[in-house]
């Protein structure tokens, strides 16, 4: 019997995928071995790729003049490869929102000139920031946020104001293919895998084809997103497993109806735990403001922080997992990605219903 997955990543995953998946771990449509002993050349993995960023295209509805990447190395090595690439001998704005957004930041400024535009650590990152707090380099080479801060759970549903001819460089790692989003307000979207699109160790890159062509002379081929995008993204041996699982994910997100149908199930599972926490009396509360609150991560703490020993255990023995929040903010948090069911959201919001009943 599976448990209900509530971990921030690596994820909880479609249980229809995992068993297609395991159906054709040995055999993949017959060719009598499965995608982790195929040839990345060959014909057949080459159509798994290519159906894979097909479907990315038509679920995010990504315009033709982007280029979209399966590379290696998770987000967070894009912390660095972001500025190798695009950077090129200027200067680019930070928003820091949270831990996230944070390290990106600290990471930027190894390779030339980063600005803070603003943030909101003075509030401990539960907010996001007024317009009239952000300032904005009208000759940055990109603006990077993070969209949702997974740790503090504040997500931008409105993309602050940069100057125009700026490009948006967005971490979307823990709410990509949640809700539609328009890709052309963006110069370059990146995303961890280990939360709604696979397996971890994949990122996703999608990038504005004029961004291209921009690395610093001392940035490594394989972390050069042009050479990359010449490539296919097979300059070297891509994830081959993370990509063809990747794929799976696309097709259940087309099958379920896309991400508008996607995001109608988020924001009900969303409300049912928010509804929850606010109608505690107190007992349970989530500082984030309710304007930015996640739909993804929902840190939550107890009235009595004694208490959350017994909270986890007690979820523990109604197969509820993950729930323990970052060590950074203490609490709890809950996860509830695309593939966590709203009956999982259920049996979490029961345990808290009856814990605080008995505990209040």
């Amino acid at each position: 019997m599976r448990i209900f997955n509530f971990s921030a990543g690596p994820a909880v995953l479609p249980e229809a995928v995992l068993e297609a998946a395991r159906d054709e771990l040995l055999d993949w449509h017959g060719c009598g071995m499965g995608i982790m002993e195929m040839s990345h050349r060959g014909k057949d993995f080459t159509g798994v790729i290519e159906a894979a960023e097909a479907d990315l295209r038509a679920l995010m509805g990504i315009p033709a003049n982007y280029k979209v990447l399966f590379l290696q190395g998770g987000a967070t090595l894009q912390f660095a490869q972001i500025p190798m690439n695009l950077l090129a001998g200027g200067s680019a704005d930070y928003v820091v929102t949270g831990s996230w957004s944070k390290k990106a930041f600290k990471e930027a400024q190894r390779y030339g000139a980063v600005r803070l535009a603003g943030t909101t650590e003075a509030g401990k990152f539960t907010a996001l920031p007024a317009a009239a707090d952000l300032s904005f380099d009208p000759s940055a080479a990109y603006a990077h946020i993070c969209t949702n801060e997974t740790i503090h759970g504040v997500e931008m549903f409105d993309l602050p104001a940069v100057p125009a001819g700026v490009p948006i460089v967005a971490d979307m790692s823990s709410h990509i293919l949640s809700r539609p989003m328009d890709v052309s307000k963006y110069g370059l979207i990146y995303a961890g895998a280990q939360k709604n699109i696979g397996p971890a160790g994949l990122v996703i890159v999608i990038v504005r084809e004029d961004l291209l062509g921009k690395a610093a002379p001392t940035t490594p081929s394989v972390l050069d997103y042009a050479v990359m995008a010449e490539n296919g993204s097979m300059l070297n041996t891509p994830p081959t497993f993370g990509i063809y699982l990747a794929g799976l994910i696309f097709k259940h997100l087309l099958a379920q109806g896309g991400l508008a149908a996607v995001e109608q199930a988020n924001i009900a599972k969303a409300r049912l735990l928010y509804d929850a926490i606010d109608g505690s009396g107190g007992f349970y509360r989530n500082p984030v403001d309710v304007a930015c609150r996640s739909r993804m991560n929902v840190p939550f703490t107890l009235a009595d922080g004694a208490l959350d020993a017994a909270f986890l255990a007690e979820a523990a023995e109604r197969r509820l997992s993950g729930l323990k929040g970052h060590k950074s903010v203490g609490g709890m948090r809950a996860s509830i990605y695309n593939a966590m069911s709203i009956d999982g959201v259920r049996a979490l919001v029961e345990l808290m219903q009856d814990f605080a009943a008995r505990k209040a």
